[in-house]
């Protein structure tokens, strides 16, 4: 059998699910579908922090060594939902100051739309939520940002 050709993805068919433990197991953390239809997904990446060390007598360069993994906020954007369980998730998070953290699951689908890869996220809370800006000379969709805070991700093939 020849080598099957593979190409790099395409970013534009992927899902995003967030989901809580209840008992053993996890079930959606919001009911409605829409809630979960975003425009675009940032902030799954990772940085290894570092730390330098001068060794005595060694004059060329300091040692850089690892101390921790960093990674950045989720950003997730959309067109902007009336009654969405997820803003309530955001505001009684930002209002009230109570964080239920979450796990997200996003996933990236092949043309077929069978999964490639997918990021697990843990202890997910949002921090920030944006509007764009109202313009009266412009006709276009209201766009919202979700952005949250996560400890670190597991990266799976499926």
């Amino acid at each position: 059998m020849a080598d099957e050709v593979r190409y790099p993805p395409l970013g534009f068919s992927f899902t995003v699910d967030f989901v809580k433990t209840v008992g053993s197991g996890t079930v959606s953390a919001f009911e409605t579908k829409h809630d979960l239809e975003f425009q675009s997904v940032a902030g799954l990446s990772v940085d290894l922090e570092t730390e330098e060390f001068a060794e005595g007598g060694e004059n060329r360069f300091k040692h850089k060594l690892p101390v921790r993994a960093k990674y950045p906020n989720l950003v997730l954007k959309r067109g902007l939902l009336e009654n969405s369980d997820m803003i309530k998730w955001c505001r009684d998070a930002i209002e009230n100051g109570v964080f239920e953290p979450l796990q997200a699951n996003i996933v990236l689908l092949n043309p077929e739309r069978q999964p490639l890869m997918a990021w697990n996220l843990t202890n997910v809370y949002p921090i920030k939520w944006n509007v764009d800006t109202f313009n009266a000379e412009e006709s276009k969709i209201v766009i919202e940002s979700i952005e949250c805070s996560y400890n670190y991700y597991t990266l799976t093939d499926t």
